[in-house]
């Protein structure tokens, strides 16, 4: 899973993150390790984009069940018109979750991760057309960049001959995943607003996710329900560590911390995932990727910081 910045609290030292005295910046560099290699994962089960998407959210939710019972227990119920709302919300993610591991295939774990980053720009640009949240000049040297850089993650000039990746469909796959992420975050935000709930909402979005991948899926032909051991193993794998720990992480850290200092850590994510995916799938990009990978994650920082400030909402699909 993906994060974004949202409007921060007075930081004052360590705070509660899910019952335990934390640091919200060593939770989010947590939560963010733990999202950097699920894209990694995914591609080490081996399974059909709509079966990864589908059985990681299934697999989170009888953990995530029991937390979020706890937390109504101690917090008290949520409405559920905002219950309703998270549900639509990870309707969203589950696309979103589809079409990011399809570009996982087509053009790698850790270019795919890189790409996944873009929601920043996406949901700048919905904001500021729906919501009249106009963001800052930075916004608008940014996007050239980060433009400029996408260009280069889909192999401008290097041939994917005998690679097994298509750049050009995994940057496709790559960017509608991000539009369909940015929707997610712009309408779980509205189903946490004013609350202090943190896995009762993440719990709804992977209910809603589970079922809008599982549709998706048997749609384009990307679903299965047979599994290898393996394949099992590394589902529960991401299920466990990305799916439910790592958002976990940063959904309860994240507003508890300055926009401009949640997204530089918020870059661990991109950059150790290709680190990963050199190291465990051998998966190098090009010099020419690689470039566009800094260029992508350089402008979307600058983006981020654009809008300091601007409530955009909290979650993390990578």
């Amino acid at each position: 899973m993906r994060a974004e910045a949202v409007r921060p609290e007075p930081a004052s030292g360590s705070r509660s993150v899910l019952g335990v005295s934390v640091s919200p910046v060593v939770a989010t560099l947590l939560g963010a390790a733990c999202i950097s290699s699920s894209a990694i994962v995914s591609r080490l089960a081996d399974t059909p984009p709509g079966t990864t998407s589908f059985y990681r959210c299934v697999i989170a939710l009888p953990v995530l069940a029991v937390l979020a019972g706890a937390e109504g227990r101690a917090r008290g119920s949520r409405p559920l018109r905002m219950r309703a709302t998270a549900l639509v919300g990870g309707m969203c993610l589950g696309v979103d979750l589809v079409l990011w591991t399809r570009a996982i295939y087509d053009v790698g774990a850790g270019i795919a991760t890189v790409l996944a980053n873009l929601q920043v720009v996406f949901v700048t640009f919905i904001a500021w057309a729906a919501l009249r949240e106009r963001p800052r000049s930075q916004f608008l040297v940014a996007l050239p960049i980060v433009l400029f850089g996408v260009v280069l993650l889909a192999g401008l000039g290097t041939s994917a001959a005998g690679t097994g990746f298509h750049p050009v469909a995994g940057v496709l796959y790559g960017l509608s995943a991000s539009v369909a992420y940015s929707a997610f975050i712009l309408v779980f935000r509205m189903s946490t607003r004013g609350s202090g709930h943190v896995a009762g909402p993440l719990f709804d979005a992977t209910a809603g996710a589970a079922v809008s991948s599982l549709l998706l899926g048997l749609a384009v032909g990307q679903m299965g329900f047979s599994l290898s051991g393996p394949s099992l193993f590394w589902l529960v794998v991401l299920a466990l560590t990305s799916q439910t720990v790592g958002w976990l992480l940063i959904t309860a850290s994240l507003p508890h911390l300055p926009a401009a200092i949640s997204s530089v850590l918020l870059l661990l994510q991109p950059a150790a995932s290709l680190v990963l995916a050199a190291v465990v799938l051998s998966q190098r990009p090009s010099a020419l990727q690689l470039c566009g990978a800094v260029l992508v994650c350089g402008g979307v920082l600058l983006a981020a910081r654009s809008r300091a400030g601007s409530p955009l909402g909290a979650d993390p699909s990578g």
